[in-house]
């Protein structure tokens, strides 16, 4: 069976995308910082899961999210869902928040992808990374210096790593999701002016599920798209067609 290590696992798109390889038939890896979160997503899919406390951070947590990855199956696939975020106008950005944001989301990729590589690349089968960047990676918004910059990195990563990786088949895409009902935009959610503001910019007049997201991920991942690599695809109900 196809094992799949998915970072961020135990919330929102993270956890929407376990669900939905596990209905593909995937052995999947849960993989997130908060270990009761990481237990309930797996949990919720049942003997197919693992859950596992992860650290994006720490190379050898990777190394080792990795190993357990490969007790489930051929390791096939390493999604990074795991993420922060923050704003700030730039001048009143610290450091810290900066370099936060930036760490997880861009070092953090880097080093599960670098450790589900490592492993593909032994195991000389095929493989496919799929990095969660953002529409922002590619439309500045204001207070976003971290979180744009970030996401526009990860989705250069991407780019990069499908170029190194190619000649051993492995496949490395990028992911644009917009506006998409999680907890990490249960503010903007919230807010009827921002949700307005939203709507007149998202043609499909809706907010992303984050299995809608996720299945355009196990699209990528699958062998319906063996000859896609190196791509950003947007999943952000139309937003960017006016940007």
């Amino acid at each position: 069976m196809a094992a799949v290590i998915i970072t961020g696992a135990g919330s929102g798109i993270g956890r929407a995308t376990a669900r939905v390889f596990a209905r593909k038939g995937w052995s999947v890896l849960c993989a997130d910082l908060v270990a009761d979160a990481a237990q309930k997503t797996a949990a919720s899919i049942g003997d197919q899961a693992r859950s596992f406390v992860l650290d994006v951070l720490d190379e050898d947590g990777c190394d080792r999210a990795v190993a357990a990855a490969v007790e489930l199956g051929e390791l096939s696939a390493v999604v990074t869902c795991a993420g922060a975020n923050g704003r700030a106008r730039a001048d009143e950005m610290s450091r810290d928040m900066f370099e936060h944001i930036m760490g997880v989301n861009v070092t953090g990729s880097f080093l599960i992808a670098r450790a589900a590589g490592r492993v593909m690349i032994e195991q000389g089968t095929r493989g496919a990374v799929t990095l969660i960047s953002s529409i922002n990676g590619v439309h500045a918004l204001a207070g976003q210096a971290a979180y744009a910059t970030s996401k526009g990195a990860v989705l250069m990563l991407a780019k990069v790593l499908a170029v190194d990786w190619g000649p051993f088949g492995i496949r490395v895409n990028s992911i644009g999701p917009g506006l998409t009902d999680t907890p990490m935009a249960a503010g903007m959610l919230a807010d009827e002016k921002k949700m307005r503001w939203a709507m007149d910019r998202i043609p499909l007049k809706r907010v992303a599920d984050p299995e809608d997201i996720g299945e355009v991920i196990h699209f990528l991942s699958s062998d319906s798209a063996r000859h896609v690599t190196g791509v950003f695809v947007p999943v952000d109900g139309g937003w960017l067609t006016g940007a």
